[in-house]
């Protein structure tokens, strides 16, 4: 008993041995689209704030990506953000499970993943894969969910919307704080 256990520290310690896979890439990207699904605009907003208050990333450096490092864009996408949570309790817009705000949603999340793997040494393509999915199944759930909150406790959707907006605003914050610790 006590050989394998020698044996097996002493396998851990090879520095030739593979690495685990990064999920340091995998679940903020998750998160963050999960978010964009909620708000189409959240996840850009929430990740070029976290970026323009970091060390410039190596893997941006090239890439077309760097725009969301910049603090103008930051500050035009917390702009946004408002107007969309605004414009989201309008009678006249159009239910986010619509193509066209299908589309948007999945671009956004996509666009989140892409520049996130990125930035952390990934791929641009698997990134924008998963920041893609998760936006298109949280846009789907959040919908079922608003919708039925709405209809089992007799509450205008507007106000539904407002909890929904506040569950946007302080996951996105908890994820800047989180990945700001990292």
């Amino acid at each position: 008993m006590k050989a394998k256990k020698l044996k097996a520290a002493k396998f851990k310690k090879d520095p030739n041995w593979p690495k685990p896979a990064p999920t340091a890439r995998f679940w903020p990207v998750l998160g963050l689209g999960a978010l964009t699904g909620m708000r189409a605009t959240s996840g850009p907003t929430f990740l070029s704030h976290y970026l323009s208050g970091q060390a410039r990333p190596k893997g941006l450096a090239q890439s077309p990506l760097r725009f969301l490092q910049n603090p103008t864009v930051a500050s035009t996408l917390k702009g946004l953000l408002g107007m969309e949570l605004v414009g989201d309790k309008s009678p006249k817009t159009g239910n986010r499970t619509e193509p066209q705000q299908v589309g948007a949603r999945a671009a956004s999340g996509a666009l989140v993943g892409a520049t996130l793997y990125k930035a952390r040494g990934g791929s641009a393509l698997s990134g924008a894969l998963v920041g893609s999915l998760g936006a298109v199944a949280s846009t789907f759930l959040t919908f079922w969910l608003r919708k039925t909150i709405s209809e089992r406790t007799h509450t205008n959707t507007s106000l539904v919307g407002l909890g929904e907006d506040a569950l946007v605003v302080a996951g996105g914050s908890a994820w800047v704080a989180t990945q700001a610790k990292k």
